[in-house]
This record gives structure tokens, C-alpha cells and sequence, in this order.
């Protein structure tokens, strides 16, 4: 890499000099490929990723076979954060959700680069703070909101994650981010798009009135926000 660049990651911008030049002979560019699994629950994570575009989705799989999103990662955080700062084994799946690009670094020097400064390791600790806030209102929005309003706090989240009006999301995806069946996903979708708010076709999706989808998505969406923006900017704080 470049020793003048940064890579387009939240994260990895919001590094001062000293904390990026740790970690920056470690980096590695690699492709997010659409279904990419990037770990299995239960497996060693061996290395941590920052999306510059596309997005990873942490995934629960269930008894039965089914298997819930539980959280998104996009261009704005890290993969592997929490797992750099103890114990590597992870707790769900991630598969790439958005197909993009993102930088990678193991966990080794990732650890030691955490080990020699405060502030970055207080930068991971935010990051995995917040993805865990994302989970813990994901399964309480599973639990008690309608599949209309869940579908378009995703569709929202994954826009903005994305950084893209235009995503490619199979009807089967989308069951997966929400916890609900394909055919209710299809019900849905019909009905946003009959309100203008998306178009869809054959798994492509174009948000098409930012401000409809908004209006009906639940009160999770602004609430994820809010909890990135207070742990995100804190961190831009102590790292002024």
C-alpha cells in the first residue's frame, strides 16, 4: 500500500498518523465476492476486515436451519474488532452481503498494533461497541416490529453501509435480514415499491424516495444511528 494513502474505511480514516502507520505495512486489499463466507461460527478468526465498499452480514444459524442477520458491517467499521482484543472464536457467521472491497490485516498484527496504543485499541472497542449495539436493537426490532418496517430499516442501513441507492438483494437475503419467510419478503417488497419508495426486480433494488422508506421504517434506524454516532464521534474526539 501506497505510504500516502488511507484506504476508504470509516475506521481506518479516523486513525491519527501515529495509530495507522502501526497497522499500514500490515494491510491487504482483497475482494468481497457476493456469498463470500468469511468465517463459521465457532471457527478461529484469523484476520479483521474494513469494508471500503460492500457490506458483511453477521448471521445466526438457527436449529431448524434458518438463519437471521443480526448485524451489518459496511465502509464505515471493522469485522474482527472484539476478536483482536480477546478471544478469536467466533460467535456467528459472516457472508458477505454486498459484494465490494476491504482492506485486511491478522489478527497478530492487529493485536500488537492495539497492544502499543491506547487510542487504537480504544478505537476497536468503540467500533465492536457498536456493532454489538446493533445487534442487541436488531433482535428486539425481529421481535416487535412489522416485516414492512424491519424491511425498510434494512434496506436503509444497507444503503447507507453500501453507499449506493442500487443494491443487489435476492428475496431469500433479505428474508435472512429480517427473520421472516420469502413469501412475506415478496408481499413487502411489492407493497414498497407500489408506494414508489423502491423499484425492484429480479433482486436488483433502487431506493427511489429516501424520505418514503424513512417515514416507514421503525424507530431502529434512527436509533442505530444515534448509537454510532455517539461511540463513533467520541472516539474522533479522543483521537484529536
Amino acid at each position: 500500500m501506497d505510504s500516502g494513502s488511507r484506504p476508504p474505511n470509516g475506521l481506518l480514516s479516523s486513525l491519527s498518523a501515529n495509530d495507522f502507520d502501526l497497522i499500514r505495512p500490515h494491510l491487504r486489499n482483497i475482494d468481497l465476492t457476493s456469498d463470500m463466507v468469511l468465517i463459521e461460527v465457532d471457527e478461529t478468526l484469523k484476520r479483521a476486515y474494513f469494508p471500503h465498499k460492500g457490506v458483511i452480514s453477521l448471521v445466526v444459524k438457527l436449529a431448524r436451519g434458518e438463519h437471521v442477520q443480526v448485524a451489518m458491517v459496511g465502509r464505515d467499521s471493522v469485522f474482527g474488532a472484539f476478536a483482536a482484543l480477546g478471544d478469536a472464536t467466533a460467535l456467528n457467521s459472516a457472508v458477505v452481503l454486498v459484494p465490494g472491497v476491504a482492506s485486511t490485516i491478522e489478527l497478530e498484527p492487529l493485536r500488537a498494533a492495539a497492544d502499543r496504543s491506547a487510542t487504537f485499541r480504544a478505537a476497536l472497542v468503540r467500533h465492536g461497541l457498536a456493532i454489538h449495539a446493533q445487534a442487541q436493537q436488531t433482535a428486539g426490532c425481529n421481535a416487535a416490529h412489522t416485516v414492512e418496517s424491519r424491511l425498510a430499516r434494512c434496506l436503509l442501513q444497507t444503503r447507507d453501509l453500501s453507499g449506493s441507492d442500487k443494491i443487489v438483494l435476492t428475496q431469500e437475503a433479505m428474508a435472512q435480514m429480517i427473520g421472516a419467510r420469502r413469501n412475506s419478503v415478496s408481499l413487502v417488497a411489492h407493497t414498497l415499491q407500489q408506494a414508489n419508495y423502491i423499484h425492484y426486480s429480479r433482486g436488483h433494488i433502487e431506493i427511489t424516495n429516501l424520505d418514503g422508506l424513512r417515514k416507514t421504517s421503525c424507530e431502529c434506524y434512527a436509533t442505530v444511528k444515534a448509537q454510532y454516532s455517539r461511540l463513533l464521534h467520541a472516539q474522533e474526539s479522543c483521537t484529536a
